[in-house]
């Protein structure tokens, strides 16, 4: 650790690793998949106990409403857990926003509940490292940073949301609100490999159902008559698959619906995914989807209606983002932590976080891997790495030493 100023190291005395392990274990023990609202509201509240450790005002955010597509092609409304927003110092001139996600993908009927020990330093536990080990690395850098004599020149929010593994879409513009008026912001996902690799740019990803209406008839008598929903979804899903190209994947992955075997379908629904790597891809995809759309819909005289979109947008590196980068591996490196950055075809809350403009490094959590399965792992001694990386930034960040990625005056 040579080259670090003695402020820097001061901070580091806060860390402790025990403290950091038994948190992360207790909030592993709470079920907090995405649709458990009962297990989501005792996360939020172990959480709104654990940052009440740190100044500033703690509010649990209703989620914003939101609709999905049931198998009969109908709307009905999806209900989310509230998220957790603490404000810091809300009028300091400079402002950072850091981010994380208290819910899973694994509810309560799922086997993977308990944790085990796979050897002295890799704990298998469900969100251990997707991402509650991060939220604990979170929280203990910005216990440390408190301790530091630079806290007092920079204010912060804390956003942790309850929906984050199925698309933050009740809080999206939870997320867009509390960008507003940041220099930087650091999200709280395991790093890509257990190196310690920083996710770079990341594609964007959209969710869509598209609801097939034709017309039933008998299978023997008057085939002719009927209008076959379930063969024109069959359509849509291998023509949608003809879309991709080096800039966009495109998943079709359900169909349902269909009928008796001497029954005409005329209901089907499809659901698939689609992955831009830039913006003008998302938008080439939009155009041709409406083409085919009206394609088949002519052809097969039936009704399609379309639910979703990308919700996620993609996440190039810009200028600004890149200096943010440099800081962190700069970090690290005077830390002896060595690594580097790589794309990738994930997206979370730093694709939200960048599209409107602030400088967002999106892997600060902790080292781990095999998220969201059963194997899913985290490496004990990453939970003190990554809190001293993250204290170091968040000096650096509130000392001036980037070049330019955080002084700049907040738009």
């Amino acid at each position: 650790m040579e080259g670090l100023t003695d402020q820097e190291r001061a901070g580091f005395e806060h860390i402790d690793p025990a403290a950091m392990l038994a948190r992360t274990g207790a909030w592993c023990a709470i079920n907090s998949g995405t649709g458990n609202l009962v297990g989501l509201a005792r996360q939020a509240e172990a959480l709104a106990d654990a940052f009440s450790a740190l100044p500033g005002e703690i509010a649990l955010v209703e989620p914003a409403p939101v609709t999905a597509m049931d198998a009969e092609g109908c709307e009905i409304e999806q209900r989310h857990g509230r998220h957790l927003v603490l404000r810091v110092r809300p009028h300091a001139a400079r402002r950072l926003l850091l981010t994380g996600h208290m819910d899973t993908v694994f509810g309560p009927d799922h086997p993977f509940q308990t944790a085990r020990w796979l050897d002295p330093e890799t704990l298998n536990a469900p969100g251990a490292a997707d991402m509650k080990g991060g939220l604990s690395v979170m929280l203990e850098a910005l216990k440390a940073f408190e301790n530091s004599g630079l806290a007092g020149d920079v204010g912060y929010d804390v956003m942790i949301n309850a929906d984050e593994e199925t698309g933050s879409l009740s809080s999206a513009g939870l997320i867009a609100e509390l960008t507003r008026g940041k220099a930087a912001a650091l999200t709280y996902e395991p790093a890509t490999a257990p190196d310690g690799t920083l996710a770079y740019a990341r594609g964007g990803s959209g969710n869509y159902a598209v609801a097939v209406s034709g017309r039933s008839a008998h299978a023997g008598r008057n085939p002719q008559e009927g209008r076959n929903a379930l063969v024109a979804a069959a359509e849509l899903a291998v023509r949608l698959k003809r879309l991709e190209h080096e800039g966009l994947s495109v998943n079709p992955a359900r169909i349902e619906g269909g009928s008796a075997n001497n029954v005409v379908p005329d209901h089907a629904l499809l659901r698939f995914n689609i992955r831009p790597k830039s913006t003008e891809a998302a938008e080439q995809f939009q155009r041709d989807f409406r083409a085919l759309l009206a394609q088949l819909q002519a052809a097969h005289e039936v009704e399609m209606r379309v639910h979703g979109g990308v919700t996620r947008p993609p996440k190039p590196v810009d200028e600004g983002a890149q200096e943010l980068f440099e800081l962190v591996q700069r970090a690290g490196a005077d830390l002896g932590q060595h690594f580097g950055w790589r794309a990738t075809g994930g997206v979370c809350d730093g694709n939200n976080i960048a599209a409107c403009g602030v400088p967002v490094v999106d892997t600060m959590g902790v080292r781990g891997g095999a998220i969201h399965s059963a194997a899913e792992y985290l490496i004990v001694p990453s939970l003190a790495e990554r809190a001293l990386l993250s204290t170091l930034v968040l000096h650096r960040l509130a000392s001036g030493l980037a070049s330019g990625v955080v002084p700049r005056a907040p738009a």
